[in-house]
């Protein structure tokens, strides 16, 4: 992929969460979550691309836009010629965190992974038992292990106690065995209400305060997570929740057979070049949250990529009058 495409990205998800978080604290998640799909869909159409949709709002003819098949960019409805454009496969979440957003808590962002066609799993929206840890444990630490030996690796590796180690859980009542494992070794942990594609980018990042995230969440966001993955030098670890019959018929329908595999970000997000764009909503662990003032807006934005290896920290400032604006550190 051409390195400029970061940029049309990251136009992409600034849009998208501006325009979700004028609906931010107000309550209503449906209304936040609508307003970054619909701007993210409408934006996504000015990239100069051939583009599909192969995570999104929901598995074919469930969504109204942004749905896993369809085809976004300027080849999109003939504006451009296929031939002319790079075929890229597009992960999106239009709004991670749409709870959060909704009672202005922290870390919902507006997300999007991009690859070369065929380099994003096509994951059901089904949930993932996951494992996510930085560069210096990435190869220390095992989905078929316990808490206890994960943690106690991680620390060794860390060269730190197993006390000071943090790790991210959802707070689901799913997790609640695991919470007691893990607080049994004596590392500390961060229940989150939502968004563990946020905490996941946080844990493969030094200084964070982060050192794992453990437990059940969302396929997709897996997905999302590993593209992050290949550009920060973390890993995933991730399997798939099959427990019915429906669920296997779902993941044979999108060509996956072996139910019990672990996944790496390699598996998950197998492309030669990745593209991994975010915006905060409101303010994180990583990126500041979405300010409104008289003259404009300001966004915090966090843009990777795997080819050129690059990691970019952006802060804008989106300008509506030119003439009266005025700039502040």
């Amino acid at each position: 992929m051409d390195s400029d495409l970061s940029l049309e990205f990251l136009g992409v998800v600034e849009q998208a969460a501006i325009a979700c978080a004028h609906t931010m604290g107000l309550g209503d998640w449906r209304k936040s979550d609508q307003a970054a799909v619909e701007t993210m869909r409408k934006c996504m159409d000015r990239v100069p691309i051939d583009g599909t949709i192969v995570i999104g709002e929901g598995e074919r003819d469930e969504a109204p836009m942004l749905f896993i098949g369809e085809k976004v960019g300027l080849a999109a409805g003939g504006r451009a010629q296929i031939g002319d454009l790079p075929a890229i496969d597009i992960a999106v979440d239009p709004l991670e965190g749409t709870n959060l957003c909704a009672t202005g808590a922290p870390n919902a962002m507006a997300v999007l992974a991009a690859s070369n066609r065929g380099g994003l799993l096509h994951a059901p929206d089904l949930y993932m038992q996951k494992l996510v840890v930085g560069p210096g444990a990435k190869h220390a630490v095992s989905l078929d292990a316990s808490a206890n030996e994960n943690l106690r690796a991680i620390a060794r590796c860390l060269e730190r106690d197993i006390e000071d180690l943090v790790v991210i859980v959802l707070d689901r009542p799913r997790h609640e065995q695991l919470i007691e494992e893990i607080r049994a070794t004596g590392a500390r942990i961060r229940l989150i209400s939502d968004g563990d594609l946020s905490a996941g980018i946080a844990a493969a990042v030094v200084g964070s305060g982060v050192h794992a995230v453990m437990g059940i969440g969302g396929a997709p966001e897996g997905v999302i997570t590993a593209a992050a993955m290949r550009c920060l030098n973390g890993e995933i670890f991730g399997r798939l929740m099959v427990t019915k019959p429906e669920h296997e018929k779902r993941c044979r329908a999108m060509g996956i057979t072996d139910f019990r595999k672990i996944y790496t970000s390699k598996d998950l997000a197998s492309g030669d070049s990745i593209i991994f764009a975010a915006t905060g909503v409101t303010d994180g662990t990583l990126m500041k949250g979405v300010r409104f003032f008289g003259d404009g807006v300001r966004t915090s934005s966090l843009i990777m990529q795997s080819q050129p290896a690059r990691i970019r920290f952006i802060d804008t400032i989106h300008v509506e009058q030119a003439g009266m604006v005025k700039v502040r550190f």
